[in-house]
């Protein structure tokens, strides 16, 4: 095991009824102080390899490495690891400042030591002044940051988290994301995380997993997985995405032509995950890759008819039918400079070869 990875998964598997795997032959590693994400739909294998690594599951092949060690036989009380669940899991007949000193009796912290790390980890979440106050007078993002503090008292090498915004409502939801992201940064510790929320993965993360059917599909930086997915899964998964069916006519390299189904025309694109000539690919293309009235010069140009405009502040999106697809969005930048369309109207869609990926049928 390297000295810079903290954990290691050698081929694990997981089956609950012993014939079906909920986890294929999984390697991965987690590097020190990452910030590690697991995203998928539900029934994807990414809690249960959460749940192996803290302890709750035993894998039933492979094994599992901790600092080195192998911990497939330790007891989750003997791992040392934080761990933030979404139900928070806080004790209400203890103050906060008595949950948080839970994990320090039990590690036998002297009464002086855990007094200063319970001090420290509640002024680190901004609740230095809650102490005494029982889980039940909290809102919602407090008794959530005395969870996270309570995973973090103990100076634990590793914090897992399960889910643990999404029983809270959008905008304190984006607020925790950032505030667990800076306190990662802060100090150092390495974080794996689990959600199914896409944008929560792309804003926290130095990694991400993405798990479909019990196997990774890919692992890649956030900028890496929205811009270069390996497949038509992780491309439909992270992000908006427009997709387009056809047949792979010819592949030049770096190019291929696409003959789309339904006379949706010819369209040039980038090989990515094509099985060759005469077979059926999905063609994966973002919403602001396309432009409106492009440039000459551009690599693919269609008629397209505006059947849609919906205003979103930022920008315009916009669904138009084009390629024989009623339901191609593009959004338009809200700027200066960008005409004005209106329902109806007939307009020129364009986008560049490399922005249209190639991918599996």
């Amino acid at each position: 095991m390297s000295q810079d990875n903290i954990v290691e998964f050698n081929h694990v598997q997981k089956s609950y009824d012993g014939e079906t795997l909920v986890v294929k032959d999984l390697n991965l590693h987690v590097a020190r102080g990452e910030f590690l994400t697991l995203l998928g739909p539900s029934g994807s294998g990414k809690t249960t390899v959460l749940m192996m690594l803290a302890g709750f599951e035993v894998p039933t092949h492979g094994e599992i490495l901790l600092n080195g060690t192998p911990i497939n036989a330790v007891p989750p009380h003997k791992r040392g690891i934080g761990m933030v669940f979404q139900n928070y899991a806080l004790f209400p007949h203890m103050t906060v400042a008595e949950n948080l000193r839970f994990p320090l009796d039990v590690r036998k912290i002297s009464r002086a030591d855990a007094e200063k790390k319970v001090q420290r980890a509640l002024d680190m979440v901004r609740l230095g002044q809650f102490g005494n106050r029982r889980p039940g007078q909290l809102s919602g993002g407090q008794q959530q940051r005395v969870a996270v503090a309570r995973a973090l008292v103990f100076d634990p090498d590793l914090v897992l988290m399960d889910e643990p915004l999404g029983a809270l409502d959008k905008n304190l939801r984006e607020e925790m994301q950032l505030e667990i992201k800076h306190i990662h940064e802060q100090l150092g510790v390495s974080v794996v995380y689990v959600t199914h929320d896409q944008s929560e993965a792309l804003t926290m993360s130095n990694r991400i997993a993405v798990f479909d059917d019990g196997v990774i599909q890919q692992l890649a930086a956030p900028d890496m997985l929205y811009e270069e997915p390996d497949n038509a899964f992780v491309a439909y998964f992270i992000g908006e995405n427009n997709r387009l069916h056809g047949i792979v006519k010819q592949v030049n390299g770096k190019s291929c032509e696409v003959e789309l189904e339904n006379n949706g025309g010819t369209v040039k694109a980038l090989p990515v995950n094509v099985a060759g000539e005469g077979q059926r690919t999905t063609l994966s293309l973002r919403p602001e890759r396309v432009e409106v009235n492009p440039t000459n010069g551009i690599d693919n140009s269609f008629d397209a008819r505006v059947e849609e405009l919906i205003y979103l502040g930022d920008h315009i999106r916009t669904r138009v039918r084009v390629c024989g697809n009623d339901e191609f969005v593009i959004k338009i930048p809200n700027a200066h400079g960008h005409a004005r369309i209106n329902r109806g109207d007939t307009v020129k869609v364009g986008w560049a070869l490399q922005d249209c990926r190639a991918l599996d049928a």
